[in-house]
C-alpha cells in the first residue's frame, strides 16, 4: 500500500501543468475523505441503506 504521500504526488503529478491551488486542495481533500471512508467501514462504523434513507428523509 502506498503512504499518502506517495498517493499525494502521484495525484498531483496527474493534473495538467496550469492546475490552480484550489484543484490541487480539493484532489487532496477527496484522497483525505476516501482513506477516512475505507479506515471507518473498516472498522465497522457505517450504516445500511434504510438508516441512510430516514436520515435524508429528516432533512
Amino acid at each position: 500500500m502506498e503512504t499518502l504521500k506517495q498517493e499525494a504526488i502521484k495525484v498531483i503529478s496527474a493534473l495538467p501543468e496550469d492546475v490552480d491551488m484550489e484543484e490541487i486542495m480539493y484532489k487532496l481533500y477527496v484522497i483525505d475523505k476516501v482513506r477516512k471512508g475505507e479506515k471507518a467501514i473498516e472498522e465497522g462504523k457505517k450504516i445500511s441503506i434504510e438508516e441512510l434513507k430516514k436520515e435524508v428523509a429528516s432533512w
